[in-house]
């Protein structure tokens, strides 16, 4: 049995989950879908970058959960990232679902095409906040329209600070096992930060015929792979 902690993109919480935890736990294994801070049913709490790096340390710590298996989807890659190298040898597998990576130093801003101008300037005129995007964000993701509708009705503004502050890092994230899904309809290769650390031999790249949201389009394959990670 291994222990999944599971920590959604930007905007999402631990309900992004609800039809990838049920296929986990009737493989045997515990599943702890996680909430940042500022987001969903936490919505208002302050948060910054190393908020979200605490509150994924804390629940492995609170739980005292062994042979870990991290997953982190989108904007979560970076505060996964660094709980990674911070829960020691907790950790059995890192999953990164079509995710950002942190850098050490750097922003998730800091690694749009614009160097973060854009979304910048969008959290500055909502209050701090990056505002809920806009239902044609979502188009050509493979997902039905239930599944947009969920997204748009459970998504929640994310706290900006979390965006724009840099990681910290304590060494490379290269030597981490760790399994790398992309999700081929947000575009065929990795970037650059991710295929650097692919060619550093600890890493294994997966491929997923959908989008950005696999969890919603595509649960029970994600799920299949995620219990394929547990074992490799």
């Amino acid at each position: 049995m291994v222990n999944f902690v599971l920590v959604a993109g930007a905007r999402l919480g631990a309900w992004a989950w609800d039809d990838v935890a049920p296929r986990l736990r009737a493989a045997g294994h515990a599943v702890h879908p996680l909430t940042l801070s500022g987001l969903a049913e936490k919505r208002g709490l302050p948060a910054g970058q190393q908020t979200h790096v605490q509150d994924i340390v804390a629940e492995v710590e609170r739980h005292d959960l062994r042979e870990v298996v991290l997953v982190g989807h989108s904007y979560a890659g970076v505060p996964v990232g660094q709980a990674a190298q911070r829960i020691g040898d907790r950790l059995a597998r890192l999953v990164l679902v079509d995710s950002a990576v942190p850098v050490d130093g750097r922003s998730f801003a800091a690694g749009w095409p614009d160097g973060g101008a854009a979304l910048r300037a969008a959290i500055a005129a909502n209050g701090g906040s990056w505002p809920c995007a806009r239902p044609e964000h979502f188009a050509g993701h493979g997902l039905s329209e239930e599944q947009t509708a969920r997204l748009l009705a459970g998504a929640t503004p994310h706290p900006g600070a979390t965006l724009t502050e840099p990681a910290t890092l304590t060494g490379s994230l290269a030597a981490l096992p760790t399994t790398y899904v992309k999700c081929l309809l947000a575009g065929a290769e990795p970037d650059e930060d991710v295929a650097e650390l692919l060619a550093g031999g600890h890493w294994r790249l997966v491929e997923l015929d959908t989008g950005h949201w696999p969890m919603f389009s595509r649960p029970a394959d994600l799920a299949r792979l995620l219990l394929d990670a547990a074992v490799h």
